[in-house]
């Protein structure tokens, strides 16, 4: 049987692709890696830590009109980013409040600690570091 060594990108549609590169910018700390622009979509790319890339796209194809995401609904439920340890969680929910950006506080569950936080578009992110 063929053979997968990890995640290598996930791709998630934005509205307002300026916005959300400059969000992203903000949390990560980071410019994007690369840009693909043709005449059906824009997308950015963040080379997290890792290996695994972050694409935002904005297609010229709009969306349904449905309105924002829920994790509700078929698809992305959240995106976890792993943390070391619970130090590097307290300054990412330290960064988050310097930078405006509303979020759960630190969330403890059986397996490790959790920090919540949404996008421009509500898309769920968080913050993990296992126990």
């Amino acid at each position: 049987m063929p053979t997968f060594t990890n995640i290598h990108h996930l791709a998630v549609t934005v509205r307002d692709l300026d916005a959300s590169v400059a969000f992203y910018e903000q949390v990560f700390g980071f410019e994007p890696a690369t840009e693909l622009d043709d005449e059906t979509l824009r997308r950015t790319l963040f080379a997290l830590p890792g290996g695994t890339n972050l694409g935002l796209t904005q297609h010229d194809r709009g969306g349904d009109g449905s309105g924002s995401f829920s994790p509700f609904s078929p698809g992305l439920d959240h995106l976890g980013l792993a943390v070391e340890t619970l130090d590097e969680l307290d300054a990412w929910a330290e960064h988050l409040t310097g930078c405006g950006i509303e979020h759960s506080g630190i969330v403890e569950a059986p397996y490790g600690y959790a920090l919540s936080f949404k996008d421009p578009d509500q898309i769920a992110l968080e913050f993990f570091v296992s126990k």
